[in-house]
């Protein structure tokens, strides 16, 4: 593991509003805060809105400071990259956001029923040939469902066509209720409100290369059935993503002129 690694993660210990679990530890003693983040870890009884494979934390930290009045957690195993946002919000001293570091799957082992209101997937890997691996699948929504109050929300926001079809298909087969839904999010930039304006690194890079950012908010009842869609024929993206060296405007860093 290279120097700057170790410096970020050694940092991140002393955030107080960033937890790093050990699995092991995770496992054996369980997690103390299930089921008291409003009170022992945020001090309010505001919603909680998480955000899943956040990154470097900029929709987090941006939600949190749009909105004081709601409690928002980044959660992604990469610490290295949740290391700017946690970094940022440290320095602001921002006490309505928090990051944990942990693997997705988990989540049921951090958050009690009903403790989350409502969860946000911004541009995750569309996972086109495992369907158990897309965070949109139906067992990823069965596990968010068993954290999420009656009727949460989950907000997909996502440059790939693949996984944007495969999750309309889903979301209409099972008739869950939408809230918005979008195949050009700044199509119409007067219809956009200060929530989807919000634009991570990774984002840049896709309106960069011209590519339309698709949006897709809807409820997740508790006693609606889930199934699988027929995906069968959706076309599987045509591009692919930039390596880590690509900077906001879509070029090579390390490119020589």
């Amino acid at each position: 593991m290279g120097k700057n690694k170790l410096r970020k993660f050694a940092e991140m210990e002393q955030f107080p509003r960033v937890l790093q679990v050990p699995f092991a530890k995770l496992k054996e003693e369980g997690f103390a805060m299930r089921g008291r983040w409003h009170d022992e870890f945020f001090g309010n009884r505001n919603p909680i809105v998480l955000e899943l494979g956040c990154g470097r934390g900029e929709y987090t930290v941006g939600l949190a400071r749009e909105f004081a009045d709601r409690n928002f957690i980044g959660i992604d195993i990469k610490g290295a990259r949740m290391w700017a946002g946690a970094k940022e919000a440290h320095l602001a001293g921002m006490e309505n956001v928090g990051f944990l570091r942990t693997n997705i799957e988990l989540l049921g082992e951090f958050f009690a029923p009903g403790e989350v209101a409502e969860i946000w997937i911004t541009f995750p890997d569309p996972q086109m040939k495992k369907v158990r691996k897309r965070l949109t699948a139906t067992n990823f929504l069965e596990m968010y469902r068993t954290i999420l109050t009656p009727d949460g929300i989950v907000n997909l926001k996502t440059d790939s066509p693949f996984l944007y079809e495969y999750t309309s298909r889903l979301v209409d087969l099972n008739k869950l209720p939408i809230i918005k839904r979008t195949d050009d999010l700044y199509g119409n930039p007067e219809g956009v409100d200060r929530i989807l304006n919000i634009r991570t690194h990774y984002e840049k890079q896709w309106l960069a290369r011209g590519l339309n950012i698709k949006y897709l908010a809807f409820r997740l009842p508790a006693e609606v059935g889930l199934e699988e869609p027929d995906a069968s024929d959706i076309e599987f993206d045509s591009y692919r993503s930039y390596g880590r060296n690509y900077n906001d405007n879509g070029t090579d860093s390390t490119a020589i002129s």
